[in-house]
């Protein structure tokens, strides 16, 4: 993840002189979005506060200006939430808790399942929303927009998933456990997938009978309001789902609001690290995935098309900008001469606007992302690295504005800064290394756990390492080997803070509590006995 999903004050992006405009292909996206949806704006308008039901236009003196990555073109201006606004999302989400959290289990099963109905006949806006907002390829929108949506369908299936037990412990004597909801919730979205991590949270958070209040990330909210008007549709009562805006005020407000029960944040390291610490200080559940180093070891027998193929598309899809990219190739052995055939197919794919055809890849999501990114490039050859594909100053026709960076390949060592930190960027670290053993303790070393993958052809191989490896998410020739929602997220290491993982049921027991009840009814002293007419033998 980013290593700041939030900024310390309200910022516009610095522009060249020439007027911007969006594309030809973009355009017509933008009205069709302004116009058609009520808490978001892609020609320049505000977008609005969603709470009570209601899309409210905030009273705001500071705002933050939502530009496309990829000319730099304003699409909205974006609020910070005033106290008073964020208090109003508390009270609305207070307020709907009480009758929510006791509306029947059917009832909150009926709405996910209309919800995901309504997800999929909307897509093409969902989508065009994040190709503007965030900068992906169109259909790598489309599928940010699927992940989370199967969380939504899987949300269905809660009637069975929150059975309790109940067992008679003595005579008469019984003891059941139900699952219950905690009360009002929050969600911290990150600006790389703007559908699916709000769709990770939502869907589980209501369909167990909770209220909350989410805040997406203030570089890409779209998405965001237009799955906030949907719900509404579906039927979620006014006041169970809200969704405010802003920087790090807004953060603190969660983190310190003593209604709000429970945090999921989805993000960098040092915003993660100071919503787990601020938010657990004021006694409140925390779930928190943090930063990202994927290794991807590639051994000598590994079927050597798929291999490639697959580290290219898990390194530079999305611009690099995904928790669980490969971001490290390990080359073990004569794997290491593949290198030249990796450069080759990384220098194919194409760059350019979201909306154009055959793009493989867009722009990162702000003029301050490529900074860091380049900055992180250069640093490579400063502490000796070598880059074999320099993706600095491609050249974009027809986007001289936008924040591109092309696919960069770079040769390095471990202690190198380019290693040691996220990059968060379309840059593939290459490390040699002579066996498997040695490949695995570079991946043990590292001191993130969020995935790793193997492309081998043994299976002891595959199985000796996905043994022997640390970290929660392992992929035998798969390269980007995340859960389908039916399990739980397993990150780990410092990857990970919070003992409870996003989805599945990891997510049911994040959002629920368990309510223990223990009770006696002596058979003999029930009502409606026969009358006794033998004479007593005894006292």
């Amino acid at each position: 993840m980013p290593l700041s999903t939030f900024p310390l004050r309200a910022r516009t992006f610095a522009t060249s002189a020439h007027v911007k405009a969006l594309s030809a292909a973009a355009r017509p996206k933008a009205d069709q979005l302004s116009a058609q949806w009520k808490g978001t704006s892609a020609t320049g308008g505000t977008t609005k506060n969603f709470i009570g039901g209601e899309f409210i236009e905030s009273k705001s003196t500071e705002w933050i200006e939502l530009h496309d990555p990829s000319t730099q073109t304003v699409l909205s201006r974006v609020p910070q939430t005033t106290d008073s606004e964020f208090q109003q999302a508390v009270d609305a989400a207070s307020h709907a808790y009480k009758s929510w959290s006791r509306t029947s289990v059917i009832t909150r099963q009926r709405f996910v399942m209309e919800l995901q109905h309504l997800l999929r006949r909307n897509a093409d806006a969902i989508a065009n929303s994040i190709v503007l907002e965030q900068g992906k390829t169109l259909a790598d929108a489309h599928g940010d927009l699927l992940r989370g949506l199967q969380v939504v369908e899987t949300a269905a299936g809660i009637t069975s998933n929150l059975l309790g037990d109940k067992i008679e412990v003595s005579k008469d004597m019984d003891t059941e456990v139900r699952r219950v909801p905690l009360g009002v919730c929050a969600s911290i979205a990150p600006f790389n997938f703007p559908a699916m991590i709000p769709l990770w949270t939502i869907p589980v958070a209501a369909v167990t009978g909770n209220t909350l209040i989410l805040k997406p990330s203030e570089r890409d909210p779209g998405a965001a309001m237009i799955i906030a008007e949907l719900c509404q549709q579906a039927g979620l009562p006014a006041g169970v789902l809200n969704v405010v805006h802003g920087g790090v005020s807004t953060v603190n407000a969660i983190c310190d609001n003593p209604a709000i029960r429970a945090i999921s944040f989805v993000g960098g390291d040092k915003a993660g690290r100071h919503i787990y610490e601020l938010g657990t200080k004021n006694g409140k559940r925390v779930q928190a995935n943090l930063g990202a180093k994927n290794h991807a070891v590639l051994m000598p027998d590994a079927n050597k098309n798929l291999a490639l193929n697959s580290i290219v598309g898990a390194a530079f899809g999305a611009a690099g900008q995904r928790c669980m990219a490969v971001s490290v190739a390990v080359l073990v052995g004569d794997a290491q001469s593949w290198l030249p055939e990796l450069v080759e197919r990384a220098q194919k794919l194409k760059v350019s606007g979201g909306f154009e055809k055959d793009a493989d890849l867009g722009p990162l999501i702000s003029p301050a992302a490529k900074a860091r990114v380049t900055g992180l490039i250069a640093s490579a050859e400063e502490d000796g690295g070598k880059i074999v594909l320099d993706g600095r100053g491609v050249e974009v026709p027809g986007y001289p504005d936008g924040n591109f960076v092309g696919p960069t390949i770079i040769e390095a060592g471990t202690p190198m800064r380019c290693y040691q930190e996220e990059i968060f960027g379309p840059v593939l670290i290459v490390l040699r290394a002579e066996t498997l053993d040695d490949a695995i303790d570079l991946i043990n070393e590292n001191r993130y756990g969020n995935g790793t993958a193997i492309f081998t052809q043994s299976g002891a191989t595959a199985r000796k390492f996905e043994t022997e490896v640390n970290v929660g998410q392992i992929g035998i020739n798969v390269p980007i080997p995340v859960p389908l929602p039916m399990f739980a997220w397993s990150g780990n290491k410092g990857s990970v803070l919070g003992d409870i993982g996003f989805y599945g049921k990891s997510g049911i027991n994040f959002y629920t509590q368990n309510k223990t009840t223990t009770s006696l009814w002596r058979a003999e002293d029930a009502v409606g006995n026969r009358a006794a007419v033998d004479m007593p033998t005894h006292h």
